[in-house]
């Protein structure tokens, strides 16, 4: 097993605007690849985000960006791609929340924005790849196959962002940074060398497109307010809510239950039902999952035939977890080896063998632990 080390290529380095992409379009280029910026305009009117946002596609990001392709030497662009972000992953989330779900926008960003459209269009151009700033790596086996593996420092990993990204995408996927066993402010340091003024811009870790962080805000905006019930296991009624969309599995905070549960333990969100717009809480326990059914899958290389064991990881900053898995009928069944909680319809479940992503499939159903486990 190899990394990739390709000759001179094309490459089209997309620019966020922060540190990371910036030092991986200085490294590609100083590799002696021949490289172009790109930052890509996500939203029809960026001047309304608001100053200092944390997110990846605000009118700042966009000059810092241009000002670390100045510094690094590279031919840099903006390419509006706002309807196509609207539709793909804004209308998407809003979408996945009213149906009761809960989506990743950035994960449908990386499928659908920038190992979609963006290299469509790159390749349309005669670009080679597309490089990033994520902490994945790419690696080439034995057979010339490369595979979609975990950074070298999994404290930076990001490859289950990068779980649906399938062969074709691969093959044409940079990613400098990936092999870099270094800490941020190594790489921030790093940056600062090179003369970038990003060195000491804060990651991004809001929704880009919600402006203020306020995810029920931004939601309540869409979908109106919806006055609905919030019901223990029994269906016996403990308060009221503005809209079911607002919730998440696994929530403790802003319930605003007037009434304490019984032996005094915290109620977590356990259902959201937009049926009849009722939202079902319970304590912890009730969470603990046991098997899930995903659609949607998508590999990073050749499906798997038959029964397998993997490690699963549920959410972009969660851990791993073993798993039983199978592919019937073009759904994804999976059965952990121990329960799990705060499992969420709507999520990606991305599967492992060591550090090599199998692929990932979006989580439809559960199956929670009987009482009797409980």
């Amino acid at each position: 097993m190899t990394e990739t080390s390709p000759r001179p290529l094309r490459v089209l380095a997309a620019m966020s605007g922060g540190v990371d992409s910036a030092v991986a379009a200085a490294r590609a280029a100083e590799a002696g690849h021949d490289v172009t910026g790109v930052h890509l305009a996500l939203s029809a009117n960026p001047q309304s985000f608001r100053t200092g946002a944390r997110g990846c596609c605000t009118i700042e990001d966009s000059r810092d960006a241009r000002r670390a392709a100045d510094v690094i030497g590279i031919p840099f662009y903006v390419w509006d791609l706002a309807d196509r972000f609207r539709e793909d992953v804004v209308e998407d989330f809003i979408a996945e929340y009213e149906a009761g779900r809960t989506p990743n926008p950035c994960l449908r960003c990386n499928e659908k924005i920038k190992f979609a459209a963006l290299l469509d269009k790159a390749l349309a151009l005669g670009f080679d790849a597309v490089c990033t700033g994520h902490y994945a790596k790419v690696l080439v086996d034995e057979d010339g196959n490369r595979e979609l593996h975990r950074a070298s420092d999994m404290a930076k990993d990001q490859s289950y962002v990068l779980g649906v990204l399938d062969d074709r995408q691969l093959a044409h996927a940079l990613f400098p940074l990936g092999d870099t066993v270094t800490t941020k402010d190594e790489i921030r340091a790093e940056a600062e060398r090179r003369g970038l003024a990003v060195a000491k811009k804060p990651d991004s870790h809001d929704i880009c497109f919600i402006a203020d962080g306020d995810t029920q805000g931004f939601l309540a905006g869409r979908l109106g307010k919806a006055e609905g019930d919030i019901v223990d296991e029994d269906g016996n009624r403990l308060g009221t809510h503005e809209g079911a969309y607002g919730y998440t599995i696994g929530q403790r905070k802003g319930l605003r239950l007037g009434t304490p549960a019984p032996d005094g333990k915290p109620r977590y969100v356990l259902d959201i039902s937009p049926v009849n717009n009722t939202v079902t809480v319970g304590p912890a326990a009730a969470l603990d999952v046991t098997a899930l059914t995903a659609i949607k899958p998508r590999w990073c290389g050749t499906a798997p035939e038959g029964p397998g064991t993997y490690t699963a990881q549920l959410r972009a900053h969660g851990g791993e977890t073993e798993v039983d898995a199978e592919l019937v009928d073009g759904e994804l069944r999976v059965t952990f080896t121990e329960p799990v909680r705060g499992v969420a319809p709507g999520q990606a479940i991305v599967l492992y063998d060591g550090t090599r992503v199998v692929g990932s499939a979006t989580i439809a159903t559960t199956t929670r632990a009987t009482a009797a486990a409980v």
